[in-house]
């Protein structure tokens, strides 16, 4: 079966950055038809024309995830195009940092409609395309934070472990419909998120911080979305096609040998 993803057409949110544009453009090395949902356009087209200078398919369309009529927009134009989709992956999310006592509501509702809500809405208008045709493959970003505790990441913790058991929840209503779904829970990988979050709370420490950060994996450093990617690409494939409701750590050892 291998890691072919030859012609199907594959969805991926937050395309545009760090681990969603390295899942992009691997797939679309793979041979798949790629369409970037993505709210940031100067990043969205970057991929878009990357892919495209490889000669391989990639389609960027501006969209807010945590929207219901920018969603539905974006996968109409997908179906649209293709009559189908056969493959996605719910990437976009956004951080915070603070205790359940330093996170207001707004902050709050503004994590739970990035994390939350835009894996609610993407599948949702999604999987009836995906059971029409007879199937299709799901996979959600988590975080190990859906299983461990880390200091000062109430918000994300609450959205990471919702992502979670959304992953079983749709595994077990649609496993008869020949559609699976699946997680990933990374550690911390290194991502231009990090490096604006270290310049601009950490300006003039930055190498000391990331090497702390660096440290909390036992492996020793941080992921590289690349290697994101490599996992997603398997659980994408039909490599894969005896698991769903799984939960793959790719976390440096965190979550057993901490």
């Amino acid at each position: 079966m291998g890691f072919s993803l030859n012609n199907k057409v594959a969805i991926i949110t937050g395309g545009g950055s760090g681990i969603g544009k390295s899942i992009a453009e691997l797939f679309a090395d793979k041979k798949a038809r790629v369409y970037i949902l993505e709210i940031d356009k100067k990043r969205g087209l970057a991929v878009q024309n990357e892919i495209l200078e490889n000669n391989n398919f990639g389609q960027f369309y501006h969209c807010d995830v945590s929207d219901e009529t920018s969603i539905k927009a974006a996968v109409n134009s997908v179906l649209d195009a293709e009559k189908r989709i056969d493959i996605l992956v719910n990437n976009a999310g956004i951080s915070h940092i603070g205790t359940i006592e330093q996170t207001t509501s707004s902050d709050l509702d503004r994590v739970y409609n990035a994390n939350v809500k835009s894996v609610y809405l993407t599948t949702k208008h999604v999987i009836g395309a995906m059971v029409k045709n007879g199937g299709g493959t799901i996979l959600n970003l988590a975080s190990i934070l859906a299983k461990v505790g880390v200091d000062e990441r109430f918000a994300y913790s609450m959205s990471k472990g919702a992502v979670l058991a959304m992953t079983l929840s749709i595994a077990k209503d649609y496993i008869g419909q020949n559609i699976r779904c699946n997680c990933i829970c990374p550690a911390r990988v290194h991502t231009p998120f990090v490096d604006d979050y270290l310049k601009k709370n950490y300006a003039g420490k930055e190498k000391e911080v990331f090497d702390k950060l660096s440290s909390f994996q036992p492996i020793g450093r941080m992921g590289q979305p690349d290697e994101i990617a490599q996992l997603a690409l398997f659980l994408c494939s039909d490599a894969s096609s005896f698991i769903t409701a799984a939960a793959y750590d790719i976390d440096g050892g965190v979550v057993n040998l901490r």
